[in-house]
């Protein structure tokens, strides 16, 4: 039996939209990435009667483990220890040597704002309330976190800031009760296949075809979806379901390999790097706005590869910064395959870099023509050995949509550029 876990979000602001929550997702997949089957992830707001009936929901349902995030603290709507201990049948007590540690962590901030002495200890003293036989963990903050078996369930309590509950969380996987349960979970296998330039409908074809061909796919857990603009397909089995995974690999590089970039889950960005090598790029952006510099720098050690980029967003500054002939713009339009060009060359002659990359477009909502309408952008992907592909599309959605969609279809240029080879048609 593979172990099962349910996620417990608390918190009215997440609730109600005011945060978005950041803690389920990450949670969900260090818990896949040990094995553990998550069946569901909640959202709750600071109401005891809610808290309390999600956690005798994910009882009912058999859950072997659960973990929550958020009402730890020292304010009258921060429940959770207490609710958990309730549910688990244990009384809350004190931890005297917690109530230590929170009391010095909070002292250093109490004597330079000057809080009030005796809120501090009364917050101190519920902070440092615990179910009686629960594992206490060291705060990542001032509150801090819980492993309470739950009759026959373990639940783990973190705290609510994503810092602080991503620090604590290894603290929480090493205490004996966590360790009981998470024993007991085989790993799972994956794979995540990521391609660019095809409708999910082709995707869906292949895998019936693979199918039909024989490939059993009842044996993974197959999850399509459109993620970035990129179609990316991740699969997970046990093991002993090796065949079934290379028949459906394989299947899909038969059939779809042109417009897939990678087997192993790594993003665009990560393969530009791997292909740029010992080579350097830099980037133009006018519509964009600086996105794909963003996207480039994203990676710790990026200025390995990335030497800088120019936000050229009006005429002048495309001529000023990048040498765009302001007569090419005039006879062209700020919007077209030549200024993206022209950009391109002015950024590889100013960075000195072996590869640059252009963006120029419409993202609206206004300023689209019968010509160029709304979502219609150039990209110029150029090596100093003068090799080109520039493509001029018209993409859909908002005006972020169309920002967004520009980097990753620049970024896609410029590996096809480094591999050679055109994009598919």
């Amino acid at each position: 039996m593979s172990v099962r876990a349910g996620i417990l979000v608390t918190g009215t602001e997440v609730l109600s939209g005011y945060v978005t929550d950041r803690n389920g997702p990450w949670l969900s997949e260090r818990l896949a990435d040990l094995g553990v089957e998550v069946e569901e992830i909640t959202v709750v707001g600071d109401r005891p009667e809610d808290l309390e009936g999600a956690l005798s929901h994910m009882r009912d349902w058999g859950l072997d483990l659960i973990v929550t995030s958020g009402g730890l603290g020292p304010t009258a709507d921060d429940l959770t220890a207490e609710v958990v201990g309730r549910f688990a049948g244990r009384e809350l007590v004190l931890d005297t040597e917690m109530e230590e540690k929170i009391g010095q962590i909070i002292a250093r901030f109490a004597r330079r704002l000057r809080f009030d002495p005796e809120a501090v200890r009364e917050a101190n003293r519920k902070q440092a309330m615990v179910p009686a036989g629960a594992t206490a963990l060291d705060p990542a903050g001032t509150a801090p976190g819980l492993v309470v078996p739950a009759n026959g369930q373990v639940v783990i309590v973190l705290p609510g800031p994503p810092r602080e509950l991503q620090e604590m969380w290894p603290r929480a996987l090493e205490t004996p009760a966590a360790k009981g349960v998470l024993d007991r979970a085989e790993p799972f296998q994956t794979m995540s296949i990521r391609m660019f330039g095809i409708p999910e409908s082709e995707l869906a074809k292949a895998l019936r075809e693979i199918e039909d061909d024989g490939a059993a796919l009842d044996q993974l857990e197959v999850t399509t979806c459109l993620r970035g603009s990129e179609l990316v397909t991740d699969v997970r089995h046990r093991p002993g379901s090796e065949d079934a995974a290379e028949a459906l690999r394989a299947g899909l590089e038969e059939r779809l390999g042109r417009f897939t970039y990678t087997e192993t889950g790594e993003s665009i960005e990560e393969v530009v790097f791997r292909l740029l090598g010992d080579r350097t790029i830099a980037v133009a952006e006018s519509e964009s706005g600086g996105l794909l510099a963003g996207r480039l720098t994203l990676r710790p050690g990026s200025s390995k590869w990335f030497s800088g980029g120019v936000v050229a967003y009006s005429n002048e500054s495309k001529s000023n910064l990048l040498g765009v002939d302001p007569g090419l713009i005039e006879d062209r339009g700020a919007v077209s395959p030549e200024v993206a060009e022209a950009m391109a060359d002015g950024t590889l002659e100013r960075f000195g870099t072996d590869v640059s990359c252009a963006i120029t477009g419409v993202a609206g909502p206004g300023g689209g023509t019968a010509e160029k309408p709304v979502g219609y952008v150039c990209f110029c992907a150029k090596s100093a050995a003068g090799e080109a592909l520039a493509r001029d599309p018209i993409l859909p959605g908002s005006r972020n949509d169309v920002r967004e969609r520009s980097v990753v279809v620049a970024l896609h240029l410029v590996r096809y550029l480094l591999e050679g080879r055109e994009p598919p048609r």
